[in-house]
């Protein structure tokens, strides 16, 4: 994917692998409408993989301490298409309100660790937000301890999954 944004490489992205071989990101994304998949999928190719760390404090990244980032998603892939000066897909309108939610890492060499992430409009409560926070920071402490140990985390073979 070439850079899109001045002369800045775009950002790697790297699914979290826990210690069991579970890819929280890879359920998340294979849970959603086909509309949410698409829509995901572009928001992380034409803004996060672009402007990476950029966007925190701005509408698409709360930061949450500590490294961990919520990366949100509110748009529907022809929105963010037209936002970021791309021709709209002639994809079907969404049949209900966008608003998910990506919890991220960056580290290293302009990698994003995509760790897990929720349908926020299916369940906005406060409650579910802070259950997803804190498997996130679980994610994320079991992570950085990995790396730790000398394991890598994040490199293994796909798995031939859905991945954004």
């Amino acid at each position: 994917m070439p850079p899109a944004h001045g002369d800045a490489e775009a950002w790697t992205p790297e699914p979290f692998v826990s210690r069991d071989g579970d890819v929280p990101f890879e359920r998340f994304v294979g849970a959603l409408s086909d509309v949410k998949f698409v829509a995901l999928q572009a928001a992380i190719e034409r803004v996060l993989l672009v402007r990476g760390i950029e966007l925190a404090r701005t509408e698409w990244l709360k930061p949450l301490g500590k490294g961990l980032h919520e990366f949100r998603v509110r748009h529907d892939a022809d929105e963010i298409a037209r936002m970021f000066g791309h021709d709209p897909r002639a994809s079907a309108k969404t049949a209900g309100r966008i608003a998910l939610r990506l919890f991220v890492h960056f580290f290293g060499d302009r990698v994003v660790l995509l760790l897990n992430g929720y349908d926020k409009g299916r369940d906005p409560t406060r409650r579910r937000q802070e259950r997803e926070v804190a498997e996130a920071r679980h994610l994320l402490t079991q992570f950085k301890q990995m790396r730790r140990a000398g394991s890598d985390p994040v490199d293994r073979p796909d798995k031939g999954k859905r991945r954004a």
